[in-house]
């Protein structure tokens, strides 16, 4: 199959400004499905591997880059590279337009390298935070939910230090009235469905 703009993404949840999910200003997808069930953890409604509804690559590219004075995106989950080709393809346009990118997995950076599917998906992320979530190692700092999550700095665009300044959470109110708690304090509330 050629990989193409409109390639089919499961995506949870989009968040088009947050300051809680990497240094800066960011746009957030959270994608759907993960299959290595961390206990745990505060994203369990992203586990499920189906989408409430299908959107493509370019979709959610379209929605990212048209958010002005945006410092980056951050890509969670679920586990972004389980859908490796999509996050892969997204990444690319995000690189290509500027801005700057940060991929939460829960897969180490042994397990990431070792895998040419998932080695591919990472070329232009430029910064991944790695290691499945551990509870009994909980840290909630840094945007790494547990102590033997690691930093894998690929580009030099950001470093560990820069996400020290990252607030643990942050509570957003739309114009509707709908809260919205996202960070790796706790669990995740309501959040906007891509469009």
């Amino acid at each position: 199959m050629a990989l193409t703009a409109d390639l089919e993404w499961r995506v949870h949840a989009v968040l088009s400004r947050s300051r809680a999910n990497g240094p800066g200003a960011r746009f957030v997808v959270w994608t759907q499905g993960c299959s290595l069930q961390c206990a745990g953890c505060f994203n369990p409604g992203t586990h499920a591997a189906t989408a409430p509804a299908a959107h493509t690559v370019r979709d959610i590219v379209a929605q990212a880059l048209a958010e002005p004075d945006l410092d980056g995106v951050t890509v969670t989950g679920g586990e972004p590279l389980e859908q490796p080709e999509a996050l892969g393809m997204f990444l690319s346009y995000v690189a290509a337009a500027g801005r700057g990118s940060v991929v939460l997995s829960g897969f180490t950076r042994r397990e990431i390298t070792a895998n040419a599917r998932r080695r591919a998906a990472v070329v232009d992320a430029d910064m991944i935070i790695t290691g499945r979530y551990n509870a009994t190692l909980r840290l909630a700092s840094g945007l790494r939910g547990s102590a033997n999550q690691r930093y894998w700095s690929r580009t030099g665009r950001y470093d560990a230090a820069m996400f020290d300044a990252v607030p643990e959470a942050e509570v957003l109110i739309d114009s509707q009235g709908t809260m919205t708690v996202t960070g790796v304090a706790g669990p995740v509330l309501p959040m906007k469905e891509p469009r």
